[in-house]
């Protein structure tokens, strides 16, 4: 059995944790209802962008990137968004098993991933394994604003828009995790680019006039698309860095909260093991005192 300065000394390191898991949690709690609300926010218009391209691919004869991939280039981008920083539970490890299975997927598909780290923790674990990283980008997960969404799409729609020859990528996907509510947040892969079309069929089909597209574009539908593809790539960016700023201070609410639980069930047990070690010892003084004691009658008879 441990003796009780161990135990104390347990007890008091413990309950320094216990302190510091309290104020993080309290900090995540403070922030998670701004996070929520800012991607709550973006959705809407992230979703009219994406809404309005699946309206122009369906009803109208396109041939462009932003719905067309390139079928002779195996070379694909991976965005995973990882965190920042650690205390937030399983957020970074769940991205970064996702993005590993992703990336075999692709591998055994016969193509040549390229893959881009948001996230300082992404980065280190990716470096530290020596795995050839093509970009990325830290210092900007708690609060991400248009500034770096800008600079991430402008990077990834260079790739995909860069011919083969000169390295450039035929699909975009992006690993984040998406905010639920303050308990669940779902990982998820998303294929941003070609944009996968939801064909009209069944008798919405019969209704339209045959081969009649259903838009005209000036001055050119080429120059509508070019115009159109950096806003929706930025705002669907976007919205994933802020979905998973609100994921990564929830999962932290959450796991700072089941950490000061389980700091506190250990002090209450250790201050029990630490109770019992003292009574064993006042025992053990007392039964030594009355041995004593009877050895010394015993004596003097």
């Amino acid at each position: 059995m441990a003796s009780q300065l161990a135990y104390k000394a347990r007890i008091a390191s413990t309950a320094s944790l216990e302190k510091i898991f309290n104020a993080q949690e309290m900090i995540a709690s403070s922030r998670i209802a701004k996070a929520r609300d800012v991607a709550l926010g973006a959705k809407p218009y992230s979703d009219a962008i994406f809404d309005a391209v699946q309206a122009m691919a369906q009803h109208s004869h396109i041939v462009h990137p932003i719905v067309t991939a390139e079928s002779s280039n195996p070379n694909v981008a991976v965005l995973a968004l990882t965190a920042d920083r650690g205390m937030a539970g399983a957020y970074t490890s769940s991205i970064i098993r996702e993005t590993e299975a992703l990336l075999g997927r692709l591998e055994s598909e016969g193509k040549k991933p390229k893959l881009y780290v948001y996230g300082r923790r992404g980065v280190s674990y990716y470096r530290y394994r020596g795995r050839d990283v093509a970009q990325t980008w830290e210092g900007h997960t708690d609060a991400p604003g248009v500034e770096i969404a800008e600079t991430i799409s402008k990077t990834l729609l260079d790739a995909y828009m860069t011919p083969k020859e000169e390295g450039g990528v035929s699909e975009l996907y992006i690993v984040f995790t998406e905010f639920v509510n303050m308990v669940v947040q779902k990982v998820r892969i998303l294929r941003m680019l070609p944009v996968s079309l939801k064909r009209v069929s069944g008798q919405a089909a019969q209704s339209l006039p045959a081969a009649q597209p259903l838009y005209s574009f000036e001055p050119s539908l080429d120059e509508v698309l070019d115009r159109v593809l950096p806003k929706y790539v930025q705002s669907r960016i976007h919205e994933c860095l802020l979905t998973s700023a609100a994921s990564e201070t929830a999962s932290r609410q959450n796991a700072m909260h089941t950490a000061t639980d389980n700091a506190r069930g250990l002090i209450d047990e250790l201050t029990r093991k630490l109770n019992a070690t003292r009574q064993a010892a006042i025992t053990q003084e007392l039964t030594e005192i009355i041995g004593s004691a009877d050895a010394l009658n015993n004596d003097k008879e």
